[in-house]
């Protein structure tokens, strides 16, 4: 009854798909420690103890007791 019809061929559609994979890209962040050892002054008082003998002379007595 009917004949075969050509077919009609249209140009491509194109359909992206995106998809994503992780990549691990490494940062590297350098921390310096510094140990500082600050001097601070503290006094120490020392006692020196001296000691001396004086002699207390009351002089030669001019009377008799």
């Amino acid at each position: 009854m009917f004949g075969h019809t050509r077919p009609i061929i249209c140009p491509p559609k194109h359909v992206v798909c995106d998809r994503f994979i992780p990549r691990v890209v490494p940062y590297i962040h350098p921390i310096v420690r510094i140990n500082r050892f600050n001097i601070v002054n503290v006094p120490r008082h020392i006692y020196r103890p001296i000691t001396r003998n004086v002699i207390v002379d009351p002089g030669y007595p001019s009377k008799c007791c």
